[in-house]
């Protein structure tokens, strides 16, 4: 298989331009007794006071639009997030996410065990038919599942409604997309924290991304 382009490599590894939604809500750390299968957080962004961002400047918006989240770059070679505050351990995340508008030379995804800024783990699709999973930390991004993010065929679709699924148990991260594994990994530190959303732009600005439907089980 092919690695990706070198553009998408570029985003990743460099720290030109990075862009830090931080939720307001209070953490808690989910320390009880719950089953496989329980529900720890969900959120169908029906309700704009349900705890993510609500962020609008030049470089990127961050809010609720009619019964979904949004996360729209307005400048190029830019990485944005948003968490809605809690704290896990281990999750199987789940969510809708489709491209409204923008080039297909993107990425999105999901988030887990987030810190704090720079500080996270990522699970990442891109509109042209990429996918990967990748570690930020201490202000370095390594991709975890392969040397690049790699091509999936035509299994992402770029004008249509993908659902990407994504484990963090243990050590072990998983990246599913509308229902098909696509890359795995090890976590080399499995502590808490929390989930969310992100969605980055490369050469090109425009890039919109909508959530919907996001949901996070005890694995």
């Amino acid at each position: 298989m092919r690695s990706m382009p070198l553009r998408k490599m570029t985003l990743l590894r460099s720290y030109s331009v990075l862009i830090t939604l931080l939720a307001l809500a209070s953490c808690q750390l989910f320390n009880m007794e719950v089953a496989p299968g329980q529900v720890l957080f969900q959120d169908e962004f029906s309700l704009p006071s349900s705890g993510w961002d609500r962020y609008q400047d030049d470089t990127y918006m961050a809010d609720y639009d009619d019964g979904e989240y949004k996360l729209i770059l307005h400048t190029p070679q830019t990485l944005a997030w948003s968490v809605p505050g809690i704290q896990l351990q281990d999750a199987r995340m789940r969510v809708q996410a489709r491209r409204a508008d923008g080039p297909e030379d993107n990425l999105f995804g999901l988030i887990c065990r987030y810190r704090g800024p720079g500080d996270f783990i990522f699970f990442a699709i891109a509109s042209d038919g990429y996918a990967g999973i990748g570690r930020f930390a201490a202000g370095q991004r390594t991709l975890l599942s392969d040397e690049s993010l790699l091509p999936t065929g035509s299994l992402i679709l770029p004008d249509g409604v993908n659902i990407i699924e994504a484990d963090c148990v243990g050590e072990r991260l998983t990246l599913r997309i509308n229902g098909v594994e696509v890359a795995h990994a090890k976590d080399p530190d499995p502590a808490p924290g929390d989930v969310g959303l992100l969605a980055g732009a490369y050469e090109e600005a425009g890039v919109d991304i909508r959530f919907d439907r996001f949901s996070a089980l005890q694995p």
